[in-house]
C-alpha cells in the first residue's frame, strides 16, 4: 500500500491535476499509479509532464530514453520503475530481454546507447560529478553536447519518479519485473 494518496480515479484528484491526468489516460489509455500519487501537488504534476514531453522532442529515440529508465531505475532500486520500463521497454520500445537486462546492468548491447547507459549510470552514482574521462567517452560514443544535455536530464528524470516512488512506496501497477541475476 502506498504511503502517499494515490487517487482512485482521476475526478477525485485535485481539479488543477484532473486535465493532465486526462491527458496521459489519452496518451497511455490509462493513468499509472506514479501519476496518481504525483497528482497530489498538481504543480509538481505539470513539471513532471511539461519536462518529460519536451524531451520526448529531444534527438534521443525512444530505446535509448528506455535504455536510460531502466539502467537508473536499477541503480536506484526502484521496483516501480523497474517493472514500469520493462513492460515500456519491451512492448513500445520493442527491447528484447536481453537488451533489458543489459540496459539493468549498466550497458546496451547495442554500442552507441552503450555510451550513452554507462554515461547516464556514471551521472547517478557520481550525482553528476563526472570526470573528464567519462564525458569524453561518451563524446567518443557518438553524443555531442546537446544529447548529453539531454542524457543527464533523462536520467534526472527517471530519478525523480524513482524517488518519489520509493518515498511514496507507490503500489505497482505493471507486471513485475524480473529479478536480475546475481553477478
Amino acid at each position: 500500500m502506498s504511503r502517499l494518496n494515490t487517487f482512485a480515479s482521476i475526478e477525485t484528484a485535485p481539479a488543477a491535476a484532473q486535465p493532465l491526468l486526462n491527458a496521459v489516460k489519452k496518451q497511455l489509455g490509462s493513468v499509472p499509479n506514479v501519476f496518481r500519487v504525483i497528482a497530489n501537488s498538481p504543480a509538481g504534476l505539470a513539471g513532471f509532464l511539461g519536462l518529460s514531453g519536451e524531451l520526448a522532442k529531444g534527438s534521443l529515440d525512444a530505446r535509448t530514453r528506455e535504455r536510460i529508465a531502466l539502467a537508473v531505475a536499477e541503480v536506484n532500486g526502484c521496483e516501480y520503475c523497474l517493472a514500469a520500463h520493462s513492460y515500456l521497454g519491451r512492448n513500445l520500445a520493442k527491447l528484447d530481454d536481453t537488451e533489458i537486462a543489459a540496459n539493468r546492468a549498466g550497458h546496451s548491447n547495442d554500442p552507441k546507447a552503450d555510451a550513452a547507459i554507462v554515461f547516464a549510470v556514471s551521472v547517478v552514482k557520481s550525482r553528476g560529478h563526472v570526470s573528464d574521462s567519462e564525458l569524453n567517452a561518451v563524446r567518443a560514443g557518438g553524443f555531442d553536447d546537446a544529447q548529453i544535455v539531454e542524457i543527464v536530464l533523462h536520467t534526472v528524470l527517471n530519478t525523480l519518479t524513482n524517488y518519489v516512488n520509493e518515498v511514496a512506496k507507490t503500489a505497482i501497477d505493471f507486471p513485475a519485473a524480473a529479478a536480475r541475476p546475481a553477478a
